[in-house]
């Protein structure tokens, strides 16, 4: 084998000084034969020789291995050599592994499927970064379901991948294509598909419940075929090119005021490259089977504590209910736009769905209800019952007693004393009176009624000498307010007495005592 230098210099003479190869071989002691190979191949290919792997032996059983499942993982893979006698190392067996799969992909053929229309609805998840709400970040995702015949597409955007709004968004794309297909492919979605074994496929019942109360075969792509769900990657690669770039969202609900707009002006009415017509031009509506007459609840559901605070909290707010729920457990149910609270099936309160988090909504409206029912709440049994028994007008005197010197609680007992013993109705009327005159106290009412009940004589009227003087008519005048002057002089002179003789505490036991009669 010739060295670099001489390969160089036979293609100096031959090709620079125009030498012949005779010339050429006699000058560098040469054969001709060899002068003439190295000018048609200088660099002559270097001779690789087979050598022997570890895993030579073990190939067969790699290929049947990945023969009854491809997706094995070359981790399990080498365990089962081990067992067999293998020593080698990880990376000759993952290297030998992705060689095989890269051939029988290669190989690997499809047929193109084409459903018939009203036949197969596609349906997957799109990941889209998040939306911030004044520094509060939510995940976005986009919802996207195609009627596989006409490339019809469908998307909503949510925050949640949860099993509620995963069925909320199938509900309302059923209602934009107005119609169901009669089976629906899905690629091993967590909400629909609780396990997948080859072709042995477990839905979550939640899921088949679903599937049954809507009328339709729920299907499962198997793992790794991507082949069985192109066009619904199509479709989210599409929206992701078309929609997605150079736009502003405020909010979930601007961004799917948006894409509805884009579906209805672009992605529905442009001319399909495989099929050549508009998705909405080949759509088949007719071909669908029929919404259900009625749907499930399937807005998001929790079981919420009332605090001391009115406020019960949900996905990070705070939502204030009426006083008299403090304490109890009840029920709240959201969706993207509202969250509604219930007392078992009675509807509370209803406020706007907010993405921010660490809200307090409501505070205003239910703070001043539990303020208009404070000064019920601050009544003592007694003064409670008093108003029961006597009234609206009974609220106002006690204020008005309050305001006094006399001690009220005294003052509630002899009422209700008074109550018993007269009649409620009775002691609203004296009630009312001594209001009037702005006698308060239990003794000025209880003045009133002893009057009320002992009837006076009538005594005939004066008869003067003077005939003129017996027409004369006098105003009626009113002795009420002399009344209450006479006995509230008594009651302070009572007073003073008492303030020198009574002990320290009071007998609450003393009976009421009252003024004289008049």
């Amino acid at each position: 084998m010739l060295t670099p230098e001489q390969i160089n210099n036979i293609h100096r003479l031959h090709w620079v000084e125009k030498q012949s190869v005779r010339k050429i071989a006699r000058q560098l002691h040469l054969g001709r034969r060899t002068i003439a190979k190295y000018l048609i191949t200088p660099a002559p290919p270097a001779v690789h020789r087979d050598r022997s792997s570890k895993l030579d032996s073990f190939k067969p059983a790699i290929a049947e291995l990945l023969e009854q499942n491809s997706t094995l993982s070359v981790a399990l893979i080498e365990q089962r050599l081990r067992a067999q006698g293998f020593d080698g190392g990880m990376t000759i067996v993952k290297d030998y592994v992705r060689t095989l799969r890269k051939s029988t992909a290669a190989r690997r053929a499809y047929v193109r499927m084409e459903p018939a229309p009203g036949d197969r609805f596609d349906i997957d998840w799109g990941h889209f970064g998040a939306l911030d709400y004044a520094g509060t970040p939510r995940k976005l995702y986009a919802f996207c379901l195609v009627e596989c015949h006409s490339r019809k597409l469908y998307v909503e955007f949510t925050h949640s991948q949860s099993f509620e709004t995963f069925v909320r968004c199938h509900l309302h794309a059923f209602a934009a294509m107005a119609g169901i297909a009669r089976e629906l492919w899905y690629d091993n979605l967590a909400t629909a598909v609780a396990e997948h074994d080859g072709n042995l496929v477990r839905f979550h019942p939640r899921f088949l419940a679903f599937a049954r109360e809507n009328g339709f075969f729920p299907r499962a792509c198997h793992v790794a075929a991507a082949w069985e769900k192109g066009k619904i990657e199509r479709a989210i690669g599409y929206l992701r090119r078309n929609f997605w770039p150079l736009r502003t969202f405020t909010d979930l609900a601007d961004v799917n005021r948006q894409v509805r707009q884009w579906l209805e002006e672009v992605a529905n009415r442009r001319q399909h490259r495989e099929t050549g017509q508009s998705p909405e031009e080949r759509f088949r509506v007719e071909a669908l089977r029929s919404l259900p007459a009625l749907n499930s609840d399937y807005r998001d559901t929790a079981e919420v504590v009332v605090h001391k605070d009115l406020r019960l909290h949900f996905d990070g707010n705070r939502y204030c209910v009426p006083p008299r729920y403090v304490g109890r457990k009840i029920t709240v149910k959201a969706d993207s736009s509202s969250v509604t609270i219930y007392d078992q099936h009675h509807e509370i309160v209803r406020y706007a769905r907010c993405w921010q988090r660490g809200q307090t909504f409501g505070v205003e409206r239910f703070q001043k209800e539990l303020l208009a029912q404070r000064a019920a709440a601050d009544r003592s049994a007694a003064q409670q019952r008093l108003v029961v028994l006597l009234g609206p007008a009974a609220e106002d005197y006690l204020r008005r007693l309050a305001e006094t010197d006399r001690s009220l609680a005294r003052q509630v007992r002899e009422l209700l004393l008074l109550v018993r013993e007269y009649g409620a109705e009775a002691v609203a009327a004296a009630l009312e009176k001594a209001h009037a005159a702005r006698a308060f106290g239990a003794d000025y009412i209880a003045n009133i009624l002893r009057q009320q009940e002992s009837r006076r004589e009538v005594q005939p009227p004066l008869r003067l000498k003077d005939p003129e003087l017996n027409q004369l008519a006098t105003d009626p005048l009113s002795l009420a307010e002399y009344d209450a002057f006479i006995l509230r002089s008594r009651k302070d002179s009572r007073d003073a007495t008492s303030h020198e003789t009574e002990p320290a505490q009071p007998d609450d036991d003393e009976p009421p005592t009252g003024s004289d009669d008049l």
